[in-house]
């Protein structure tokens, strides 16, 4: 049978590249809190959580740094009367009972400077010389790969690298890229950092390295007090565009590991800042405004094929009464918690 050159040139023709997908599809939505650690846990705490529809939580831990810059970092590891929760021991018997509770974990560890008079905060962490950087990052691997052989030996099901170290993550790639490969060598669940809102996530080279962009949410959404929920919806416009260029770069979804609203007035305008300690009278409840809060942060973001999910700031295995913890970011006991428990369950 003989063949014009046209129909071999139709036999031989290569087969159409499929087109790249615009966007990363989220494979699942993170329901998460931010779990406070206290001197106790039970079944109990966590069943409650349950009810929420909270499939996870996060557990933080503390290294501590005395100065901004200088490079030794201590950890706690054993029970402390107050902060039990934070200890090895804490970690492990609420990860156990979480996973009873149909719970997983992200495990979180934190870096705390200690010396308040130099009116530093994390993302400020600079060393003074190559030789001081070199000795922060081995007592940082220590301190973190401590927390990867623990969440590897009980089974945890995810690891957050770090947390709002501007700095040493935006200026010091490869050293963060080495120590990811060590991590990687001692534990095998899912990994992420935690970046700040402000400048930060923005700057990070080293996502491609991870499995999920971690983000703590905190994008300011008025400038006024008792925004209503339209106000709030519009408030994220400028946010949106941003967090899905950064999943389209790497091909990771974003997940808010931190995101909360106090319920008073002005928790839009500054979400990120704490209530006044001490002074009752200067604090003013609004729980409505609370509650606009969360539904607009649902609304915006949870359809999103790029948004892997949300753990909520924050969660107390038990609310004191009095009045304290009212007062700060926790949605329990509030409308919050209901818009909460809806957009989970869905």
């Amino acid at each position: 049978m003989l063949f014009s050159l046209g129909a071999l040139h139709l036999c031989f023709r290569a087969a159409p590249v499929p087109k790249r997908p615009t966007t990363y599809q989220a494979k699942l939505k993170y329901r998460g809190v931010n779990w406070v650690a206290s001197d106790s846990v039970t079944l109990n705490h966590l069943a409650a959580a349950k009810k929420c529809n909270i499939q996870w939580i996060a557990q933080t831990p503390f290294g501590w740094q005395r100065n901004y810059n200088t490079p030794e970092i201590q950890l706690n590891t054993r029970p402390n009367k107050h902060y039990w929760g934070e200890s090895d021991a804490g970690l492990i018997h609420t990860t156990l009972l979480a996973r009873q509770a149909g719970i997983k974990t992200l495990l979180k560890p934190h870096i705390w400077l200690m010396n308040r008079e130099q009116n530093k905060w994390i993302g400020d962490i600079a060393m003074i010389s190559e030789a001081d950087w070199q000795a922060w990052f081995k007592n940082y691997a220590a301190f973190i790969l401590h927390y990867a052989r623990l969440a590897e030996t009980h089974h945890i099901e995810a690891l957050c690298i770090g947390t709002e170290l501007m700095n040493p993550a935006v200026s010091r790639e490869k050293d963060w890229r080495q120590l990811i490969k060590e991590i990687r060598q001692v534990y095998h669940g899912e990994l992420t950092y935690a970046a700040n809102w402000y400048l930060e996530y923005e700057k990070i080279k080293f996502w491609d390295a991870l499995d999920f962009i971690g983000v703590q949410g905190y994008f300011p959404l008025s400038q006024k007090n008792n925004p209503d929920l339209a106000e709030l919806q519009a408030g994220w416009k400028s946010h949106v565009p941003r967090l899905e260029k950064i999943a389209k770069k790497y091909r990771k979804p974003i997940v808010f590991t931190e995101v909360g609203y106090k319920s008073s007035p002005d928790a839009a305008v500054e979400p990120w800042k704490w209530p006044e300690r001490g002074d009752n009278t200067a604090f003013m409840e609004s729980y409505e405004t609370q509650a606009n809060c969360y539904e607009a942060l649902f609304k915006t973001l949870w359809h999103q094929p790029w948004f892997g999910g949300i753990f909520i700031w924050k969660w107390y295995p038990q609310v004191r009464d009095n009045g304290r913890d009212h007062r700060d970011f926790t949605p329990q006991h509030k409308p919050a918690e209901k818009i909460l428990a809806e957009w989970y369950g869905k």
